[in-house]
């Protein structure tokens, strides 16, 4: 009987422990509430981010580099993030700062970060300025920097040492790894309940300047090898659907799939760059899988975009760009996405380039000028983006009526209707300036025409040489029912499914979303429809319109 009783304490303890383990566990990854920790999910041709199990749209905005250096310099900068309307800041984590001595790990500063955006309601995504940072190693800690002979660095074609960890030097890689996992371990046992941080950038525009490859004598030996059986069957396997820059280089020489890198890819540059691509690639897959491993929080990374006409090492290098975007899928499985920073104005051009192969769209950095409202509403309405980020947001000198601010305004109240209707062909988005003045969006039975409002010739502003940015959503709710956000637009409509019937205007109402139920400003009608030819919503007025039609003979 005592042993009975012995085995039955014994086996409750057990339980309890269990049990008690389970919810510890539970607490550090997705809370009490059973939430599971921010992730990625797919609803038709978009992928949405998931944070406590609802889909998560960022209105972001990044930091300046040197922004929060203490909770003191950020009092002034979280007023000005709330008058725009942001909802997440991007925010960098330095390695320097955060393993100052070797294995000796200091997370007080993103300890304060991570409360202080909790009390401003505020999310966050994390950029991690590991072994590189803008392509250089600016941001490795000094005990790196200092020992050139253990971790050694990246060499020009001449011989010439760069401030450029080598992804070639086991001992970086071994460095980086072990601080990016810590951090990711941290963030798990801090932050698993709360969440604050809902995905994490490992490094910064990767990239090689000035060459197109590491000269290094690790560097060349790898390159006088054989290219790796392990790209060559990606290759091989992925051979119809490879970028087609990519899949032209391949074909000059023939596919080959047995060879050294200049034997399968020929001499040149671009040999140089899909080499050192790979090499990037498979040192950001050793970092991201080790964070993973204690905190599979979606990863993602980011390239300074190659301008026309320049060369590998003129623009840094071997990044996660387009060209190379199936170099990167090969080598870097565990990468999420990849994601363009945009300082360059074919905004159009890029985003088209990076959406292929179902890479979901999100921006972390563009300049923070007069065009990010309109690319903002563009981004999420047309590409179905997860979000947009405006580099240094806190430069703002007038928050309170920043464009951005506005736009993300709207955003913020169709962010349901967005989220619902991602992905299912029932949302557009347009952008519109002089250059490209007019746009057709086809939704259900309807085309619809957006023209810029200054073309109507009703705003002084339409006599300027250049037009102001303007940037709309449209989302489709019912047969005849649609939701028309932004500025700077008018638009007319048409029947696709039977041309012989006109289109009119039912009903147009002006309003807001509270509490997502919509909530009727004024009723339009008359001057305010141009006596029903059309919807209009000027450049200064940014708004939502409830858009009705009906069909005639």
């Amino acid at each position: 009987m005592n042993i009975y009783k012995t085995l039955l304490t014994s086996a409750l303890l057990l339980s309890v422990s269990i049990v008690l383990s389970q919810q510890n566990q539970s607490n550090q990854l997705g809370g009490t509430e059973g939430y599971s920790i921010p992730h990625l999910k797919k609803q038709g041709n978009a992928t949405q981010l998931i944070v406590k199990n609802k889909p998560y749209l960022i209105l972001g905005g990044e930091l300046g580099n040197s922004t929060f250096t203490s909770v003191e310099n950020m009092a002034t900068v979280w007023p000005k993030l709330k008058a725009m309307n942001l909802n997440t800041i991007l925010a960098p984590v330095f390695w320097e700062l955060i393993e100052p001595e070797e294995g000796k790990f200091d997370f007080k500063l993103l300890d304060d970060l991570l409360l202080e955006a909790r009390k401003n309601n505020f999310k966050i995504v994390l950029l991690w300025f590991g072994s590189w940072k803008n392509s250089m190693s600016s941001h490795a800690p000094a005990w790196v920097k200092t020992n050139q002979k253990r971790y050694p660095r990246a060499k020009d074609q001449n011989g010439i040492s760069q401030e450029i960890l080598s992804p070639f030097g086991e001992n970086n890689l071994q460095a980086d790894r072990l601080a990016f996992k810590t951090l990711m371990q941290h963030l798990r046992d801090i932050d698993g309940k709360e969440q604050t941080v809902i995905m994490v950038q490992p490094e910064n525009e990767i990239g090689m300047l000035p060459s197109a490859r590491d000269h290094s004598p690790l560097a060349n030996k790898k390159y006088n090898t054989k290219v790796p059986e392990e790209f060559i069957n990606y290759l091989s396997k992925n051979k119809k659907v490879l970028v087609p820059e990519f899949h032209k280089v391949w074909s000059k020489n023939g596919f080959k799939t047995n060879g050294t890198w200049e034997e399968i890819f020929g001499i040149g540059e671009h040999t140089s760059e899909i080499f050192m691509a790979w090499y990037f690639a498979k040192f950001t897959q050793e970092v991201i899988s080790a964070g993973k491993e204690v905190y599979p929080l979606p990863m993602f990374v980011n390239a300074a975009l190659n301008a026309k006409g320049k060369k590998p090492g003129e623009y840094p290098s071997a990044g996660p760009l387009p060209h190379l975007m199936d170099v990167w899928k090969a080598a870097a499985p565990s990468i999420d996405f990849l994601s363009p920073d945009f300082y360059n104005p074919d905004f159009k051009y890029w985003n088209d380039l990076y959406v292929r192969q179902g890479n979901p769209l999100f921006i972390p950095e563009h300049k923070f000028d007069h065009t990010v409202a309109g690319k903002a509403a563009y981004a999420i309405g047309h590409y179905q983006a997860m979000g947009f980020s405006p580099f240094s947001i806190e430069s703002s000198v007038d928050p309170h009526n920043e464009p951005l601010g506005r736009m993300y305004d709207l955003i913020g109240q169709l962010t349901p209707l967005i989220t619902k209707n991602q992905g299912l062909n029932r949302m557009e988005g347009v952008l519109l300036d002089k250059e490209n003045i007019g746009s057709i969006v086809r939704l259900g039975n309807y085309e619809f025409t957006f023209n810029h409002s200054y073309k109507l010739g009703w705003e002084a502003e339409a006599k300027n040489e250049t037009w102001d940015m303007a940037g709309a959503i449209i989302i489709q709710t019912g047969n005849k029912e649609f939701y028309v956000a932004g500025n700077g637009f008018y638009v007319t409509f048409k029947n696709i499914k039977d041309p012989n019937l006109k289109v009119g205007i039912l009903k147009v109402d002006e309003g807001v979303f509270e509490n997502m139920k919509w909530k009727i400003i004024r009723h339009l009608n008359g001057d305010q429809t141009h006596q029903g030819r059309h919807l209009r919503i000027f450049k200064e007025n940014y708004n939502i319109q409830r858009l009705e039609l009906y069909d005639y003979e």
